[in-house]
This record gives C-alpha cells, sequence and structure tokens, in this order.
C-alpha cells in the first residue's frame, strides 16, 4: 500500500508498511496510548490552514477557526498561536476559547438558539460579534444588551437559497433549512437592526452547507450576498465586514474538492470585479482544517464470517465515531502494518455497541487477523466533538503529534469519570 492511496495528508503516509503519523509509527501509538485512540498531526493542521492564509496574502481578512468539528483545548490553542479567531455555536464553547488562552475579541458567536445567558456571557467576555440568525434573535439581544448597559456587535446570517449540493443534514444555506434570515428578509431585518439601541450593525454573514466539493455554489452565494450588501448600503446601513462561512470539503473518499487557496482565488476575483476586493472579509471554516489531520487506531477484536455478512469486531465504536452512523459517511479503513500479499476478505467493519447502527464500513476489503491494528482514516473532525458515552463507554484519549514528539491532549475516561455528575438516592 502506497500514500498515493490514502486519503488527505502526506503527514500521515506508509513508510515501509507502517502506517506513520509525522515521525511517529502508530503501533508504537497504541501500544504506549492504547485503543481505540485519536491521533491527530500538527503539521497537517497548519498546512491546511497554511493554504487559506496564502489565499488571503495582502487582504483584510480574518480567519475564524469553526470549533464545533474539533474542540480539544490543545487544538484551540494551536490555532490561536497561528493567528485564527473562533466560530462558536454555544456558551461552552466560548468557555474553551478563554480556556484555551485565545482572543476573545476574534470570536464570532453563530447559532440559531442562543440563549440570554450565553448572550450575557459572550458580551461580558467583550466577541467581537453576534452573527444574529432571526428577527427574533435581534429583540432579545438587543435587550439583553441594554440590561448590561452595552452595544452588541451584529451580524445577520442571511439564507441565499443556494443549494450547496452535500448531504441533506448538513445542507444550511437552503429556505427549507432552520438557519438564517430569508433572503427576501434580510433588507427589512437590517433595517430593525439598525433602529434597535442595544445592537450595532457591523456585518453580514452567509454559510450554505459542509463538505462542499464545488466552488459554483459559493460564487452563486457570493453574488447573492453582494447585491443584499448593495442594497442595504444603499438604505444607508454601511456594512463593515462580509463574512463568507466555511464548509470547504475534504477527500474523504476520492473527493476532489479545491484547495482552499485556489478556492478564494476565484471567489476575491470575484468580489474585486464588483468593487468589494477592500472589504473586511471573514471567514469560518471547520472541517477542511482539521478533518483529514486526523486518524482512530482500533484494535480487532473478533472476526466473525456470516452466511450473509462478514463481520469485523473492533473496540472502536459508533459511540466514539458517529459520522457512519449518523449521515452514513464513508471513513477510509486501512491497516496499520500493510501487506500486499496476504489474502483479502470482504467485511463489515463494526463495533461492540449493542445497536445495529454500530457500524464505521460496510463491504471493505481487508487483510486482517484477530489483534491486527486499524485506521479509520480522516476522523479529525466531527468525531471527538461529537462523541457520547453511550453504553458507558469512556470517551477516547487524544494524543497530537508534532514531528517525532507525541503529547497526550486528552486522557482516556474512565468508568469513575461517566457517572462522576450523578448521585444515588438517599437511603431509605
Amino acid at each position: 500500500m502506497t500514500q498515493a492511496q490514502l486519503p488527505g495528508q502526506p503527514h500521515i503516509s506508509y513508510r515501509d508498511q507502517v502506517l506513520t503519523v509525522e515521525g511517529l509509527a502508530s503501533p508504537e501509538l497504541a501500544q504506549r496510548f492504547g485503543t481505540p485512540l485519536f491521533v491527530y498531526s500538527k503539521a497537517s493542521m497548519l498546512a491546511a490552514l497554511a493554504a487559506y492564509q496564502r489565499g488571503f496574502a495582502g487582504r483584510k481578512a480574518q480567519i475564524c477557526y469553526a470549533m464545533k468539528a474539533n474542540s480539544s483545548l490543545a487544538i484551540l490553542q494551536l490555532f490561536a498561536q497561528a493567528g485564527c479567531g473562533f466560530d462558536i455555536v454555544s456558551g461552552g464553547e466560548l468557555a474553551r476559547v478563554q480556556a484555551a488562552g485565545a482572543d476573545v475579541s476574534k470570536v464570532i458567536f453563530s447559532g440559531v438558539g442562543k440563549t440570554r445567558a450565553e448572550m450575557r456571557l459572550a458580551l461580558q467576555a467583550g466577541i467581537g460579534c453576534f452573527n444574529v440568525e432571526s428577527e427574533a434573535e435581534l429583540e432579545v439581544l438587543n435587550a439583553v444588551a441594554l440590561e448590561l448597559g452595552t452595544t452588541a456587535p451584529v451580524s445577520i446570517r442571511v439564507n441565499p437559497n443556494v443549494d450547496a449540493k452535500t448531504h441533506p443534514y448538513i445542507s444550511t444555506g437552503l429556505k427549507g433549512n432552520k438557519f438564517g434570515v430569508a433572503h427576501d428578509r434580510a433588507l427589512a431585518t437590517y433595517q430593525r437592526a439598525a433602529s434597535l439601541p442595544g445592537l450595532k450593525v457591523v456585518g453580514i454573514d452567509c454559510h450554505i452547507g459542509s463538505q462542499i466539493t464545488q466552488v459554483d455554489p459559493y460564487l452563486d452565494a457570493m453574488d447573492r450576498v453582494l447585491d443584499l450588501v448593495e442594497a442595504i448600503e444603499r438604505a444607508g446601513i454601511p456594512i463593515h465586514h462580509i463574512d463568507f462561512g466555511g464548509g470547504l470539503g475534504i477527500n474523504y473518499n476520492g473527493d476532489t474538492p479545491p484547495e482552499a487557496d485556489a478556492l478564494w482565488a476565484q471567489l476575491l476575483a470575484k468580489l474585486d470585479a464588483r468593487g468589494f476586493g477592500q472589504r473586511q472579509l471573514m471567514i469560518e471554516p471547520g472541517r477542511s482544517l482539521v478533518g483529514n489531520a486526523g486518524l482512530c487506531l482500533t484494535e480487532v477484536l473478533y472476526l466473525k464470517p456470516g452466511e450473509q455478512k462478514n463481520f469485523c469486531i473492533v473496540d472502536a465504536a459508533m459511540n466514539d465515531l458517529p459520522r457512519p452512523a449518523m449521515y452514513e459517511a464513508y471513513h477510509a479503513i486501512v491497516p496499520v502494518q500493510a501487506d500486499d500479499t496476504a489474502t483479502a476478505t470482504s467485511y463489515d467493519v463494526v463495533g461492540p455497541v449493542c445497536e445495529s447502527g454500530d457500524w464505521l464500513g460496510r463491504d471493505r476489503t481487508l487483510a486482517v487477523a484477530q489483534g491486527d491494528l486499524l485506521a479509520v482514516l480522516s476522523t479529525g473532525a466531527y468525531c471527538m466533538s461529537m462523541s457520547s458515552n453511550y453504553n458507558t463507554r469512556g470517551r477516547l484519549a487524544e494524543v497530537l503529534v508534532d514531528g517525532d514528539q507525541a503529547h497526550l491532549i486528552r486522557r482516556r475516561e474512565t468508568a469513575a469519570d461517566t457517572f462522576a455528575l450523578e448521585s444515588l438516592l438517599p437511603n431509605g
């Protein structure tokens, strides 16, 4: 097996038939930290970020990492040190940004259901902007800001009704989605925002979906947003920044999304042609920064042949890697020790959780034996951050590899950790 057969980053590849993350062999990591185990490449994350930074060279732009993709503190710290702000969607995520030592003035607060308590926390912390997603939210945020004697900086998220051509669960820019203000209500919503004394209009926001692999949806959405900017400014409301969200896809299974710098070369050309090239720009990449930087090491527990299916039962499960069960998502699954001469068999790769939906990959051709190690690839995004303790399974340890150094950035949860916040009923 060759590096060319692996999706994603060159920092995760085979060396002498052993899967290696930067300078460390996967079997050594599994032996040291146990399995299942999330392993991330620092170099992969910084290389993905560098593509965006190249794309914005010479422009006024702020990259805000969409931390819902992976909110581990060390990863937030890494991106903060590289100059990123953060796109958050909860008060808990704000607390994580603060715990990572990041600059809260570079935080954008998105999400359709912000509570009054979350609004107060964000205003008191001094975040950069609220991405407001409904007319009702404007009224509540205005009231909270006035209660605190301050002004809330706002950008209104506009739903441009553009099909991102992605999975319906991660499409966010169509009329039927719950996100944002309808395109034909945007001007009236901006006029209402500008009239409220507790708000200050600073920008406009658009986000059309996730795992987008084509350029055209971005270009279409940009045209619709720029049309609105012109209409809003004609009405006397200045727009200081334009936020184009995130959503750029990664290579899971032969996917061919554009590179970030190539994508932004096209988008910036459109901005220039329409006279907006010198505006302050904001973007919110998530998956494209971390997705291909991660893998999950898992041990084969049992091989179970059947009349219709052969099952490869591993120690990772749907609570660790929820994307296949939730979206029927594809993750490449490869042996840690490659052997091109071994006889391969078709398996469904499944976990030990007591659900038929507990599968990681279907119909995978693998040469594998009990006790072998497998790697589930492209698990840096929406895996650990969406994991759970279902079946009282402790969440996995996480390791960040930097060259030939491995840093344990989250210890493995114990059973006691999973019920530490619970209480028994009093006796009697």
